[in-house]
């Protein structure tokens, strides 16, 4: 079964479906990174401090505390099953696009390596491996990065079929 550049042969309206769905997932991924933003979590102090606390730093303009065990395993259990969702439909809609066969295997396989990395990462931090909090900033950046690409390519092939 040839599926290569198949999304540019769907309807008009399956495409501007298509579009919209991953248009609203994407303003869901970006509310996301908003949100690790607003939280100061992207450095690996922030990072560290957001789910460690920083109770000990008299000088914090925002007293934070260390998250317990149920809310952690909230945390890591939503993430991953939820991120696998989106990386599964994004993935599926990346392999009809017109793309090269090597580039499409890395971007829907390596955004669920990067979701177990990034939120398995924040918990052995919070079990005290401190610099996992290195690997959760180099798989967060590669997961958002494929995302953006996956995103881009099925948008863009969708709205202008013609030159795909």
């Amino acid at each position: 079964m040839d599926y290569n550049g198949r999304l540019a042969t769907f309807p008009r309206e399956i495409r501007l479906f298509i579009v919209a769905f991953v248009v609203v997932l994407s303003v869901g991924f970006a509310t996301g990174l908003l949100f690790i933003k607003h939280t100061d979590a992207t450095t690996s102090a922030g990072i560290e401090e957001n789910y460690l606390g920083n109770e000990e730093d008299e000088m914090a303009e925002v007293m934070k505390f260390k998250k317990g065990d149920r809310e952690m395993l909230t945390i890591v259990h939503t993430h991953i099953l939820s991120m696998s969702f989106i990386f599964f439909l994004l993935g599926g809609l990346v392999w009809i696009t017109r793309f090269p066969k090597k580039w499409k295997l890395f971007l829907t396989i390596e955004p669920f390596f990067s979701s177990v990395f990034t939120f398995g990462g924040i918990y052995l931090m919070w079990l005290g491996l401190l610099w996992m909090k290195y690997v959760v900033i180099a798989s967060g950046i590669l997961m958002t990065l494929t995302f953006t690409i996956s995103a881009l390519l099925v948008i863009n092939q969708s709205l202008f079929p013609k030159r795909s």
